[in-house]
């Protein structure tokens, strides 16, 4: 390879009229050397001939697993080795998987900004902060919930963030929001979600959660593993509280400061104008959400439900806390679910309800719905207020024996 100023000298020769086997003479290299110079009308950088790498061949292969394991070349070496029986450098697998790795980072920092309709969606997460109260520093557990469409606020503290302060959480959200959401976006908490696949999306939801999750009625909606940045709208939500309502603060009990939260969510988070949507989130919430929302019907805290499952006595009751409680009789024998909630028991065969009675505080109460023993019993109320239940057929006289006869077949008295 020539250096630039040879290759100027070349140009300048050529134009006096030398011939090219001249040129090369004076220069001391090859003629085709100065032929290919001249060709290229001036200087060019030596380019060395494109040679297929031994991974080559395997793109798809590394794409896949490299995503697979979140970008860790290392893994993916030794599964090369292992499983198709490649052995090269940890470098070589670096330069092979270079501008994969750039793609993952760069789908690990964007953010698509979608927008859900109003009642949609409610997006929830925790957040932690050492707040100082009653004169120490207490780490507090700020659960935050934002609505997806109006950005209304609420928020939460807590010593913990165990599955009773999620549960808890989002009921405080519905009752101070005044309704319901279609669904629920959440992060892989340990707590309500057991097991995410990153390649299939397959979401096992704790059996407990997925139990309040049907009690609501609401859909949990889980967001990609390690892609909490598409749950954006909360994630900002959890920084603004911190910043926001609790940084620089002291509080004198903790009383004071679920009073303090109280009064920003009324007095600043929901008066501020929002940066995206350019609205206070109550006049936004008022104006289009707050009817979007089903209503929560009166239901007591999921936590205050007992669901059980009796089996019918032969007295036509199904026995909860040593009291009972009467079904209809022709389900003697079979297996009801028992609902215990907000001082009523109700008991349900068949994904139907057959008996509400209300809660007895006692202990072997007994609690009966003359209606439940219609066809076993008669009721023959005379003047009296008091109903008078006798079986609905008894004996005929000719089935009765005197005990006496008995006694001779027996050989003597009993």
């Amino acid at each position: 390879m020539r250096v630039p100023d040879e290759v100027a000298a070349m140009l300048r020769l050529r134009a006096l009229g030398w011939g090219t086997r001249r040129i090369a003479g004076e220069l001391g290299c090859n003629r085709e050397t100065v032929q290919r110079y001249l060709g290229a009308g001036g200087w060019m950088p030596y380019r060395s001939p494109e040679r297929p790498g031994v991974l080559a061949e395997h793109g798809a292969w590394l794409a896949e697993r490299l995503r697979r394991h979140r970008g860790n070349a290392d893994v993916v070496r030794q599964e090369l080795a292992a499983e198709l029986g490649i052995s090269v450098s940890l470098r070589t697998v670096e330069r092979a998987v270079a501008p994969l790795r750039r793609e993952l980072a760069a789908e690990a920092l964007a953010t698509v900004r979608f927008e859900t309709p109003p009642g949609k969606q409610v997006q929830i997460d925790f957040g932690e902060r050492g707040v100082a109260i009653g004169g120490e520093v207490v780490r507090v557990h700020l659960f935050v919930a934002t609505l997806g469409y109006s950005r209304r606020v609420y928020v939460q503290a807590f010593r913990h963030e165990r599955q009773s302060a999620w549960f808890d959480g989002l009921e405080g959200a519905f009752g101070h929001f005044g309704g319901l959401p279609a669904e629920v976006l959440l992060d892989n908490a340990r707590a309500l979600v057991e097991r995410h696949d990153a390649a299939t999306r397959e979401v096992a939801f704790n059996a407990r959660f997925h139990s309040f999750a049907r009690y609501w009625g609401v859909r949990p909606v889980a967001c990609a593993p390690y892609r909490a940045r598409t749950k954006g709208k909360d994630e900002r939500g959890v920084g603004y509280v911190k910043r926001n309502a609790i940084a620089g603060r002291s509080f004198a009990s903790w009383a004071a400061l679920e009073a303090h939260l109280a009064w920003w969510m009324r007095e600043v988070a929901d008066m501020r104008t929002q940066g995206t949507t350019g609205e206070a989130p109550i006049v936004r919430f008022q104006r289009d959400e707050a009817a979007a929302l089903r209503p929560l019907a009166g239901r007591p805290p999921f936590r205050q439900v007992r669901e059980l499952t009796r089996r019918v006595h032969n007295d036509g009751c199904v026995d909860v806390d040593t009291n009972h409680y009467s079904v209809p009789w022709r389900l003697i024998g079979a297996s009801v679910s028992v609902v215990v909630s907000g001082g009523e028991v109700c008991i349900h065969h068949a994904g139907a309800e057959v008996a509400r009675h209300g809660e007895r505080r006692g202990r072997r109460e007994r609690a009966v719905d003359r209606a439940h023993l219609r066809g076993i019993v008669v009721a023959d109320a005379g003047a009296g207020a008091v109903e008078d239940l006798r079986p609905a057929v008894l004996p005929g006289a000719d089935l009765l024996r005197p005990l006496a006869e008995y006694e001779q077949v027996a050989g003597g008295a009993w």
